[in-house]
């Protein structure tokens, strides 16, 4: 399927693990891209890990490869609103979930994940793998 996709933490993940079904997906994609809160978490998850300097260098070959999606003031105001109605529809997600949701529908990408509380966001088109 192509298209523009979003990856999240676990699709990124899958992808560096060299998961078949997520290469596969992402040869057939248009563009790819990284949004920075994936890159904090992909971040945080290798300077807690017993081989920091391995995995904060397989990060920073993914920077050099795909490009990232970086939060502007438009993201912020996505962000605050979708909080919101998510909120007052007793269906809150995660917070980094919500910015990689924003930036998604801003740069009209197609978010791939395996994450069920995407469903929550409307006009959010996903991409299971």
């Amino acid at each position: 399927m192509s298209g523009r996709y979003v990856l999240d933490t676990n699709a990124v993940i899958a992808l560096v693990d060299g998961d078949v079904s997520m290469r596969n997906l992402v040869t057939q994609a248009d563009e790819i891209f990284i949004p920075s809160p994936v890159l904090g978490e992909l971040y945080f998850g290798a300077f807690r890990s017993g081989q920091v300097p391995e995995n904060v260098e397989r990060i920073d070959n993914l920077v050099r490869w795909y490009a990232i999606l970086r939060i502007d003031e438009f993201t912020a105001k996505s962000y605050g609103m979708l909080r919101k109605q998510l909120g007052i529809a007793g269906r809150p997600i995660p917070n980094n979930d919500l910015w990689i949701a924003a930036l998604a529908q801003q740069h009209g990408a197609m978010i791939v994940t395996r994450d069920s509380h995407f469903d929550a966001v409307e006009n959010l088109a996903i991409v299971r793998w």
